[in-house]
Parts: structure tokens; sequence; C-alpha cells
């Protein structure tokens, strides 16, 4: 899968650097290692109700109804979910490995404390999903529409969101490396005690931070973008502006 250049588009380095005679320039951010996912052909799933700690191995879940169901602690590794439905579906602690999901649609969905290891997930359609002290690695949020995700205390390294809407995420205490947002709508987000490093906003087409301004060391934003936020920021700083 094609990856974003980065370039010189960082902090700037150079000639304007602090340069000279062994000196260091300013560092490069870092892109995204998206996934690079390869399904076997997949096997359909057999039907019945997900089991707590099940293990879920190359097969294909296309249209279910899993509203309610209880499968936390399962292990889902090549594995294609499609079109599924997740109200209240408690997959708390759960595995998600090497695999696409698409279409999802729920609300109220506990993933809490669950990892998600080389992932797609495509046009979801969720709200109030539960994600925090969760852990996302080469993971790509593509399309859809996210309604109050919760993300708090949950550690983000190497994660793309691409062309979707996330509608008042929480990332309290989160800890986001690597992470890109592109031509994605980011509206009243939460950065609450959150941690950056290498953090990409230069792509969001809408970017609302509602709370923890003050955590956006660490990210990097447009020109835009730093006169869009300049009343929060200022607020922030107990800077009082008057014409």
């Amino acid at each position: 899968m094609a990856r974003r250049a980065t370039g010189g588009t960082g902090a700037a380095g150079g000639a304007g650097g602090r340069g000279g005679a062994g000196g260091t320039g300013a560092t490069a951010l870092k892109a995204a290692r998206r996934p690079e996912i390869r399904l076997p052909a997949l096997e359909p799933f057999g039907g019945g109700e997900l089991a707590p700690d099940g293990d879920y191995d190359g097969l294909e879940l296309r249209e279910l109804d899993l509203a309610g169901q209880d499968g936390g602690g399962a292990r889902f590794m090549d594995c294609a979910l499609t079109g599924c439905a997740l109200d209240e579906t408690r997959l708390h602690h759960a595995r998600v490995l090497d695999s696409v999901l698409t279409g999802l649609r729920g609300v109220g969905t506990d993933l809490a404390d669950s990892t998600f290891r080389d992932v797609e997930v495509v046009d979801a359609r969720l709200g109030g999903t539960q994600l925090h002290g969760a852990v996302l690695e080469r993971v790509v949020i593509r399309g859809g529409k996210i309604d109050y995700l919760n993300l708090r205390t949950a550690k983000l390294k190497d994660v793309v969101f691409e062309s979707c809407v996330l509608v008042e995420p929480d990332f309290g205490g989160a800890r986001l490396e690597r992470v890109e947002f592109v031509d994605c709508a980011l509206r009243q987000a939460d950065l609450t005690g959150a941690v950056l490093k290498d953090v990409d906003l230069r792509g969001a087409a809408e970017l609302d931070i509602a709370r923890g301004v003050d955590r956006l060391a660490g990210s990097t934003i447009s020109p835009a973008q730093l006169v869009d936020l300049a009343a929060v920021l200022a607020g922030e700083l107990g800077i009082r502006v008057e014409g």
C-alpha cells in the first residue's frame, strides 16, 4: 500500500536550522507505516454467536447481526468482517490481527483494552465506541463516520485516519505516535493529557480542538490551521485579544 511522502514539511531545517559543523537541524516528521494485508482464502463463519475467548482464524463474517453478543477476549486473525451489526457487542480485550473490517455499524460497541494490529477499517458507521486502553498499531481507518469515539489512555502508533468524520473523539491521556489525519474532519476533539509525537494534522479538512490544545506539542499543523486555532491558543495562554 502506498505511503504518503513527508519531505521536508516538518519543522524547518537546512540553512535556517541550528547548523554548523557537527550541528543538527530539526528532525523531519516521520510518516505512519501503513498495514500491508494479504488475506488468504477465507472460510465462511459457521454461524452461532461469538464466544468469549473464541479463536477465529481465516474466516469471513458477512452481514451478521452480532448485536449484544459477548466475544470478550476473542482473537480474530486473517479475517474479514463485512457489513456486520455491532450494537452493544462486547469485545473487550479482543485481538484483531491482519484483518479487514468493512461497513461495520453499531452503537455502544465495547472494544476496551483491545489490540488492533495490521488492520484496515473501511466505511464504519459507529457511535459511542469504547476503545479506552486499547492498542492500535499499523491501522488505517478510512471513510465512514464515528461519533463519540472513546480512546482515553489508548496507545496509537502508525495509525492513519483517512477521509472519515470523527465527532467528539476523546483522546484524553492517550499516546499518539506517527499518527496522520488525511482529508478527514476532526470535530470537538479532546486531547486532555494526551502525548503526541510525529502527529501530522496538516491533512485534516476540519481541525476543531475542544479541549487540550496545550497538548499539540509533537504535532505538525499547516499555517491556515494555525490561524484557525489562534483564538483557542490565545485563550489557553491567557492572552486577551481586543480590537
